[in-house]
């Protein structure tokens, strides 16, 4: 199920969100000042290209002070276009029968491209004891 889950993922909205995330990046990468958010953006490119079957979990080595900061520099150079993009995207597939939980999806991921700071994405069935901050778009077991 993950994999036509991603399948369709990748066809109807991950394509066009990772190379929103890509193009993103690579503008944050040409400052040495944008790197760590250039290689944050890449990070959420590869999560939108195939997000079923991983979750994205808090990292306790990246909150805090440098992660608020993070954070809040992100979403000035970067996030809030992504999560226009992202609520763009979910609106446009939420009108369709079978794109509503992809849609739903969107609207999850667009709060994730405002913050991402202090959060990794890690497999489904890596999560162990860690706390989880958003499942990403498939249903809780």
């Amino acid at each position: 199920m993950r994999t036509i889950g991603n399948i369709l993922w990748l066809i109807l909205a991950g394509v066009w969100l990772a190379i929103g995330y890509a193009i993103a990046g690579l503008v944050l990468l040409v400052t040495i000042v944008g790197i760590p958010f250039g290689l944050q953006s890449f990070k959420l490119a590869g999560y939108s290209l195939w997000p079923f079957g991983r979750v994205v979990v808090r990292d306790p080595d990246a909150s805090g002070a440098l992660g608020l900061i993070g954070n809040v520099l992100w979403f000035v150079l970067a996030g809030w276009w992504l999560a226009l993009a992202h609520v763009a995207t979910g609106i446009a597939l939420i009108i369709t029968i079978i794109g509503i939980p992809l849609g739903v999806a969107n609207f999850k991921l667009a709060l994730l491209a405002l913050v991402p700071f202090g959060k990794t994405v890690v497999p489904l069935d890596d999560i162990g004891g860690r706390d989880i901050y958003m499942r990403g778009p498939e249903p809780v077991r």
